[in-house]
């Protein structure tokens, strides 16, 4: 038994692991499969290095192989007797293991790296580090490949320091070369910095996975409410058309509508917010998990070299506090319909524009609970008033951007942007990085010729058709501003628009309602034009310029 076990581990390419097949003996006396240990020597080819996977002898040419034609019959008639490949022995090194620095012939697996001798050892080859005094103080990590790493490339010394002013690491000579006067710390330092910076970012990480969990669930709540209400609202209505009969029959049939219409619409925009919020919580664990294995890496130079590639936190796009309102969505419709009741008469001519009125008054969400009638005084509209930036990345290239990206100027020349997937390539067009929900107010200072807009954020960016310009689509809607009048235009439908001209236009949005209103702001506000519609996601704010447009700071 013992004879057979050294026959197989003789026989046995240390590269696969598995008998020989058609074997090749290498100058310094070890053999190997041909195919292993061409692909072995493939991998350092462009090193030009060429050596023994067992006995690590160096060849200063790429040996010339000749299957070793002896050895490949001698294994084939062993085969005949049974003899099979010798099991892996997992103490030893394979190619995706570190391999102790230390051990001749067949390499055992290390089982640590030391990051002052730059060396990696087995368990025998390690315990030194135990033993010896002036070994003790070396800093042991798990084994690594990458311990070249913290070389540096110039002076061939440990790199133990780290340069704020380059952001990188460096060595003890580096301070006397290209890195002279700059702010430089050791490399423990800058790692306990960097450290308590990440534990920093952990803890927000953390803390807005609280936030968006209880959201999830007072929006689950809210849900419920919705649909207890609904369905409730539901049955006393039936119960009050049903005492109507012939007369009312009808329009209880379009009031249950129109609530179940309500009730989805609701309890999608809630699900929306929900399933946006789950998103971001999966996210925001998954950045966590990506932090907490950054911050267990021993490798004060691996931490480094990792970190600066993290992707900064971004802002939540949504509240960290979800705005409930009472629990009362459907109510009004009840009282509604029980007027009715009462005045069967005035109902079909008046009251049922009323009924109407109040089950799509029913609004559960959430952000912003704004509600009455539309400001007609300047100081009323200012309450609303938003900051406006517009996003570079969506800039045309003849387009400059000045005074904190509010200011935008048409320019007869390419701008130097860089290229992105955001950017209007042909229309002189630029988006604002805010979306724009709830109630909203903002002015525009205006010369030469302007389209003041509100588009959706996946309108058409590449091209000359109308599925880019503003106003050209069922996306955008556009209030063009001329030096001799204003047209608005949505959905390349143009409609004139008297009104005094004015270099600066007011523009007030009610999202929820539908409500986009255009004013000629001077000493007192006119209203130009104002659209009723239903919009179907967040806007952004945005001009076309031939000339000159400027988001003013009205806060």
């Amino acid at each position: 038994m013992e004879q057979n076990q050294l026959d197989r581990e003789t026989f046995s390419c240390s590269i696969c692991l598995d008998l020989l097949k058609d074997p090749v003996t290498i100058p310094c006396g070890h053999s190997y499969c041909m195919n292993c240990i061409k692909s072995f020597w493939d991998k350092g080819e462009q090193k030009k290095n060429y050596h023994c996977p067992q006995c690590r002898h160096t060849f200063t040419q790429k040996p010339f192989l000749q299957k070793n034609t002896m050895l490949a019959a001698l294994v084939e008639q062993l085969k005949k007797t049974g003899l099979q490949a010798a099991p892996a022995d997992h103490r030893y090194a394979g190619p995706e293991d570190v391999a102790c620095d230390f051990c001749t012939g067949r390499k055992l697996k290390a089982v640590k790296s030391c990051l002052f001798c730059l060396a990696s050892y087995c368990e025998k080859h390690l315990q030194p580090h135990y033993d010896v005094a002036p070994l003790k103080k070396h800093k042991l990590v798990e084994p690594s490949k990458n311990l070249q790493e913290n070389i540096c490339s110039k002076h061939d010394e440990v790199m133990k320091l780290f340069c704020r002013t380059d952001q990188k690491c460096i060595c003890a000579f580096c301070l006397l070369d290209e890195h002279k006067g700059h702010d430089t710390v050791s490399a423990a330092a800058e790692r306990t910095e960097r450290q308590r910076e990440l534990e920093e970012r952990r803890g927000n990480i953390q803390q807005r996975i609280q936030d968006r969990e209880k959201d999830v669930k007072l929006l689950q709540q809210e849900v419920e409410a919705i649909n207890h209400c609904a369905d409730k609202t539901v049955e006393d209505s039936e119960k009050i058309f049903t005492e109507l009969i012939r007369l009312l029959q009808k329009r209880s049939s379009d009031v249950k509508q129109q609530i179940r219409s309500q009730q989805e619409t609701e309890v999608s925009r809630v699900k929306d917010v929900q399933e946006k919020l789950e998103q971001e919580i999966t996210e925001l664990k998954r950045k966590d998990a990506e932090l907490e294995q950054l911050s267990h890496t021993e490798d004060h130079n691996q931490f480094l070299l990792n970190y600066p590639s993290l992707p900064a936190l971004s802002e939540s796009t949504h509240s960290s506090s979800i705005n409930i309102r009472p629990l009362r969505h459907f109510e009004d419709v009840t009282a509604a319909v029980s007027e009715l009741r009462e005045k069967l008469q005035d109902v079909l001519r008046d009251s049922w524009t009323n009924i109407s009125l109040m089950v799509t008054e029913v609004d559960v969400l959430l952000s912003e609970p704004e509600s009455g009638p539309e400001p007609t005084t300047r100081p009323g509209f200012l309450k609303y008033s938003c900051k406006i930036t517009m996003d570079p990345n969506t800039a045309n290239t003849k387009l400059v951007l000045s005074e904190g990206n509010r200011k935008v100027t048409w320019m007869n020349q390419l701008q130097s942007y860089s290229s992105h997937p955001d950017r209007f390539t042909i229309f002189h067009q630029v988006l604002s990085r805010e979306s724009l929900t709830g109630r909203c107010y903002w002015e525009v200072e205006w010369s030469g010729t302007v389209y003041i807009s509100v588009a959706y954020k996946n309108i058409s960016r590449s091209g000359h058709g109308n599925d880019c310009r503003f106003g050209g689509n069922d996306k955008s809607w556009t209030l063009n501003c001329y030096s001799n009048g204003y047209q608005f235009c949505h959905n390349n439908i143009w409609t004139s628009i008297s009104g005094p001209v004015s270099s600066r236009v007011g523009v007030f949005l009610d999202h929820r309602a539908g409500i986009l209103s255009f004013y000629s702001v001077s000493k007192s506000m006119t209203l130009m034009h104002r659209v009723q519609t239903r919009f179907t996601e967040p806007l952004h704010a945005g001009v076309l310029v031939v000339g000159s447009a400027e988001f003013c700071k009205t806060q």
